[in-house]
Formats: structure tokens, C-alpha cells, sequence
């Protein structure tokens, strides 16, 4: 059980993870050098239809919310936060921060925002209150067919990264960096945020499989 200034706590975590995640993933979309696999998805399908891409990011994440139904899968604040706080976040960040040019900004962009997204995944996974959409769809996909959870989760994401590319999406460096680093850096950030349980004896840091795939939003 948790405190309630525990679970004031976990809240905050939670936003502050989601919010944070949206500004990382929008300074990825500024350094112009790679985004993660489903930003590379959320770009395509933006230049498609004319939306912004928080805008699309709200909206997939909502379509795949609808897959957890014959998965079985129940949703929690959490899962509903993330549809709309990253897409929103994204599409503030983007109107506020200029586009960048030169390498020597857009390097750092890039980095800050792989660093930054590390953070987030953090911070929201240790709140504990349900995986993201894209992340319940992998373990849903796990609990029904048996498949091992890296092997869908690399066959859902090739599949996002070549059809986000196919339709305008930019895959770089920074895509290559992400993929490379989100493991080790969540990893970490998870056990500077994990949440003491009312005992003190432990930590709360995710529930079920999700800790075992590094939850994205």
C-alpha cells in the first residue's frame, strides 16, 4: 500500500515523466538527425495528413489503445495519460523551441533528447500506474501468443521504423543512438526513481513484465 504522500508523489511522476517525454521527443524531431521508432511513424504519417506530429502521435496511440481490446489487456491512468500528455507536450515544445541549422546545435539537440527521453521513460515506468499503449500492446502480444517479448517488441518496431520511413519519417544517427542507449539509460533512471513501498523495505518500479522491455510510450 502507499502513503498518499506516496501517491502525490507517484502523480507527479507520472506527468512530469509523460511531459518530459514529449519535450525530449520534440527535440529529437528538432536535431533533424533520427527520431525513436514510433516518432519515425508519427513523422510519416504527419506529412501525410497535415496534422502536427503530437497531433499523430495522440491519435496512434489511441488506435493501438483499441488493440489491447481483444488482448484483454486493462488500461490505467497511466496508459490513458500518455495518449494525450506526450502529444500535447510535443506540439508546445515545437511551437516554443526554434529549429536548429547548424551541427553544432543540432548534435546536442539530439543528445539532450535521448538523454531527456531516458529520464522519462524513468520517471513514468517507477509511478507505476500502467504501460503506455504501444508497450501493452507488446506485452498483450506476449501473454497471448507466447512469443518472447524482445522478439515482438523488435518485429513491432522494424515494422514502425520501415513504414514511418517509407512515408517521410527521418531515420539517422540519432535513431541508431537511441536504439542503442534507451535500455541502459531507462534502466538506470528507473533506480533513481523508484518509488519506496509503505514498508521502506522496497521499491516500486513497474509491475508484471513491463520492466523486462524498457516501457515507451
Amino acid at each position: 500500500m502507499f502513503t498518499r504522500g506516496r501517491l502525490g508523489r507517484r502523480l507527479v511522476q507520472l506527468y512530469a515523466g509523460l511531459t518530459l517525454y514529449g519535450v525530449s521527443s520534440a527535440l529529437l524531431v528538432e536535431a533533424g538527425l533520427g527520431l525513436e521508432p514510433w516518432g519515425v511513424l508519427h513523422q510519416g504519417l504527419a506529412g501525410h495528413t497535415g496534422l502536427s506530429i503530437g497531433t499523430v502521435s495522440i491519435v496512434v496511440g489511441a488506435a493501438v489503445l483499441l488493440l489491447w481490446i481483444p488482448l484483454r489487456q486493462r488500461p490505467g491512468l497511466g496508459t490513458v495519460s500518455n495518449v494525450f500528455v506526450i502529444g500535447l507536450a510535443m506540439n508546445a515544445t515545437l511551437a516554443l523551441v526554434p529549429g536548429a541549422h547548424a551541427f553544432a546545435v543540432r548534435i546536442p539537440l539530439m543528445a539532450a533528447g535521448i538523454v531527456l527521453n531516458g529520464a522519462a521513460t524513468g520517471l513514468y515506468i517507477a509511478a507505476s500506474f500502467g504501460p503506455g499503449p504501444r508497450d501493452g500492446l507488446m506485452t498483450g502480444l506476449h501473454r497471448r501468443g507466447g512469443r518472447s517479448i524482445r522478439l515482438i517488441r523488435t518485429g513491432i518496431e522494424v515494422a514502425v521504423v520501415v513504414t514511418g520511413f517509407a512515408l517521410g519519417g527521418t531515420v539517422g544517427v540519432g535513431t541508431l543512438l537511441y536504439a542503442v542507449s534507451i535500455g541502459p539509460l531507462a534502466q538506470l533512471f528507473l533506480k533513481v526513481f523508484a518509488v519506496p513501498a509503505a514498508s521502506g523495505g522496497s521499491t516500486v518500479v513497474a509491475k508484471g513484465s513491463s520492466a523486462q522491455v524498457i516501457l515507451r510510450p
